[in-house]
């Protein structure tokens, strides 16, 4: 059978102590165990996460520079075997993240690229994670040699259902879960990994590490589970391994029956996140009570251009709210001018409440945000960085409360005056 030409046809796992720092003694237990699980031709085999390394933060940086090395043996490997491996791996990053380290679910085999990967979304911070490496960012399935759409999470990914439910509705059938999950938390684990397999109609493959790991016990459990939440084959606590058949007429007739992965119904107004500060703040209040980081930025966003979506996307990812201060009117025609704006408040309030990464716009009035940031407090304080930050009003204020001033430059040459004049010169 070539695995060029075919869908998996079975999947498991392998599940080990891992070695940390050892990428030479774990590579050798990766060939151990699938000398004794002899997967056949079209398997996909998974592997725990950082199975190469460990979570040996200090090292991973010298460590990394080993792994584009590792992934040509994986695939040589693999190929020779006609199966898919997959695991994560410290990789690091190139191009604009060019020094960036990603906890990245690999993938090898006949017919991949050298370093294909999913990065893990979502950091654990209570390992420390967040401080060594960078999350990933828009999580694509990816598309195996023979015709296989599978999605990828990375251990702390599981308690995220939107990370598998964006890639299932993209079109990915199989999930793939490289993990290091303590056995602490190890009825969490199978709960979670259940509800992923039921709410997306998908198979499961998940691969979790065993033994002791800086004093803490792996939790094992590997498990492969079926579209209908169907346990198929589940490790104890032990290093051990499994192989199942995928059997995709039970996903078929699921699916056909009722399908609750399709449906992508946009049940939002956009307009509703234009708020007046009293309830602005009122939310805010709600939305620190969970656990969230509240961000801030300001601006005319006078005529909308890809310039200023760039900047509010990465201030959106500063934090887990971000609010918009929008001049008003008033404000905007004392600071530019009477043939400004061009569009009213409300017009732009309502054009920036349909950007995704705007979740609420205040407006005000006075020629700075100040006093709005003085109510709001904001964890963040994100201005574009051709500003010096003790000229920047608010960020004495923002910083006196514990935050910070993230400064953003601009990567557009766009800019709402140079299309004025544009159209002018038309």
């Amino acid at each position: 059978m070539d695995v060029l030409g075919t869908e998996i046809v079975q999947a498991g796992f392998l599940q080990f102590e891992i070695v940390p720092g050892s990428i030479p003694e774990n590579v050798r237990r990766l060939r151990q165990g699938l000398q004794q699980l002899e997967p056949p031709s079209g398997s996909v085999v998974v592997l725990p996460e950082m199975w190469a390394t460990g979570f040996v933060y200090e090292q991973l940086a010298v460590l990394s520079i080993q792994i584009p090395e590792l992934l040509v043996e994986l695939n040589a490997l693999a190929s020779s075997m006609q199966i898919i491996l997959a695991g994560s791996l410290p990789l690091m990053g190139t191009g604009e993240n060019k020094g960036l380290l990603f906890n990245t679910l690999c993938f090898s085999g006949t017919g991949l690229s050298q370093t294909p990967g999913i990065a893990k979304q979502h950091l654990f911070s209570f390992w420390k994670e967040h401080l060594w490496f960078t999350p990933g960012m828009s999580p694509e399935p990816l598309s195996l040699p023979g015709g296989d759409l599978v999605g990828g999470l990375v251990c702390y990914d599981l308690r995220f259902p939107e990370v598998a439910r964006l890639q299932c509705r993209k079109g990915a059938t199989i999930l793939i879960m490289s993990a290091e999950w303590p056995m602490a938390r190890i009825e969490q684990w199978r709960i979670l990994l259940q509800a992923r397999a039921i709410e997306n109609q998908a198979f499961v493959v998940a691969a979790n590490s065993c033994g002791i790991w800086d004093g803490m016990q792996m939790g094992g459990h590997s498990m492969v589970i079926a579209p209908d939440g169907d346990i198929l084959a589940e490790a104890l606590e032990t290093e051990a391994s499994a192989l199942v058949p995928l059997q995709r007429e039970i996903q078929e007739e699921l699916r056909q029956r009722f399908n609750s992965v399709a449906p992508a119904p946009w049940s939002f107004e956009d307009s509703e996140k234009i708020f007046s500060l009293d309830d602005l703040l009122a939310i805010v209040r709600k939305r620190r009570n969970c656990g969230q980081r509240v961000v801030f930025t300001n601006g005319c966003f006078d005529i909308l251009h890809a310039g200023h979506v760039d900047y509010l996307q990465k201030a959106r990812r500063e934090g887990d709210l971000l609010i918009v201060g929008l001049n008003n009117d008033a404000s905007i025609c004392s600071i530019k001018g009477p043939q400004r704006p061009v569009n009213n408040e409300q017009n732009r309030a309502r054009v920036l409440a349909a950007l995704g990464c705007v979740d609420a716009i205040v407006l005000f009035a006075e020629d700075t945000p100040v006093d709005l940031i003085k109510a709001l407090v904001p964890d963040v304080l994100v201005k574009g960085a051709d500003w010096k930050e003790d000229e920047i009003a608010g960020a004495a204020e923002v910083k006196k409360n514990g935050g910070r001033v993230a400064l953003i430059p601009f990567v557009s040459n766009e800019s709402t005056s140079g299309i004025i004049d544009a159209i002018r010169s038309v």
